[in-house]
């Protein structure tokens, strides 16, 4: 009933959209058992479909059962020996008799109802390919271009792309920076938080406010990252103002903020750009809990860091000029300092530290030390 030019057919939609020949073949068997149901649905339960891929044939037929006269239980499927002859003169009583089917009998709603479930299982396979596809760049950067935004919702819906696939994402209100101004035909870089099963195929959750992006944006941008010889530790953001990453060489040779500033700031400006003129803070990591605090709270000069008992807090002394930077507008760069090292910051100033008695001769002492040694060096 099928030709060569069939199997063609099916083996081109699998150069064409991936879908395995075999997955089609069993599609069409499925579609041939639905139209024989549908057209005669006391027929269906002994229909059976061959699949011969050497001869290149598809043939549908009906299995009926050869029984004596008084067992006859299904009209339809039980034949006597008698009506059994008329099928095939070898038939015998217990056994089975075959009967072809052509297709070309098949009425209109039965052959649509077999085109149903062959497009059906076109989608879902391309659908199920689509959603591995994605599903392997979860936690990855991708580019997509907005293609719709809802103003009801502030959903901006974006079409993106991996390899050959493409599909549509959602970038909701809570995964967008707030200052930032998009608009139909943008293109950005977004992160793939998740991929999640939908009956209208993969669903593509993304964010631009997940720390994730600033760090793959670092591991496009800087080779040395990608390479594995400077590691980023930790990151804080607060979306579309300020973030702080802590980084570390694995080569003495190294310099690991200087790799990620690159030549003349090239490459932070680069992700600067991409996050659309969020600032950002590179400082050292040090396994020395107060002096990594003390490097977190740049461009604050720190004198010096107390860890406590619990070693999740810590007092910061700083000079008295310094507080406000060291706290930051709103709070903001002690916050962040606060998140990239996981340790509570207590930030105090030196006079005030100096005015209590405990410290006050000790810190003083600092103090002259560390202005001799300025001295000494000018």
């Amino acid at each position: 009933m099928m030709n060569a030019e069939f199997f063609t057919a099916i083996e081109d939609i699998e150069k064409e959209k991936g879908i395995p020949k075999e997955y089609m073949l069993d599609k069409i068997v499925q579609a041939l058992l639905a139209a024989v149901r549908k057209e005669d649905p006391a027929l269906g339960e002994g229909a059976v479909v061959e699949v011969d891929e050497a001869k290149k044939t598809i043939e549908v037929y009906v299995d009926y059962n050869v029984v004596e006269p008084e067992a006859v239980e299904n009209p339809v499927l039980d034949l006597t020996l008698e009506q059994a002859k008329h099928i095939d003169k070898n038939a015998e009583i217990g056994g089975k008799v075959r009967e072809k089917v052509e297709t070309k009998q098949f009425g209109r709603i039965a052959a649509q109802a077999a085109k149903q479930v062959i497009i059906q299982g076109i989608r879902e396979a391309e659908r199920g390919m689509v959603f591995e596809e994605f599903t392997s760049k979860e936690h990855e950067i991708l580019t997509g271009v907005v293609s719709r935004i809802d103003p009801k919702t502030g959903n901006v819906y974006m079409k993106i792309a991996s390899n050959a696939d493409y599909t549509e994402a959602v970038l909701t209100p809570s995964e967008r920076v707030r200052s930032e101004i998009i608009r139909d035909g943008d293109r950005m870089k977004v992160y793939v938080v998740e991929v999640r099963r939908s009956t209208r195929g993969p669903q593509v959750i993304i964010s631009r406010t997940h720390p994730g992006l600033v760090k793959r944006l670092f591991e496009l941008e800087v080779p040395e990252i990608f390479d594995g010889v400077v590691e980023i530790k930790s990151i804080a953001r607060e979306p579309g103002s300020r973030t702080k990453i802590a980084v570390a060489s694995n080569d003495p040779n190294v310099d690991a903020i200087g790799a990620c500033v690159g030549p003349k700031g090239a490459r932070v400006n680069s992700i600067v750009n991409e996050l659309r003129g969020e600032k950002i803070d590179i400082v050292l990591y040090d396994d020395d809990p107060e002096k990594f605090v003390a490097s977190a709270l740049a461009p604050a000069e720190v004198y010096s860091v107390s860890l406590g008992d619990d070693g999740k807090s810590c007092r910061v002394i700083v000079p008295d000029t310094q507080l406000s930077l060291a706290i930051g507008k709103e709070g903001k760069n002690a916050r962040l300092a606060a998140k990239l090292t996981g340790c509570k910051i207590d930030i105090k100033p030196a006079s005030e530290v100096m005015s209590s008695s405990p410290l006050r001769i000790d810190l003083s002492a600092f103090l002259e030390n560390t202005e001799d040694e300025e001295g000494s060096e000018n």
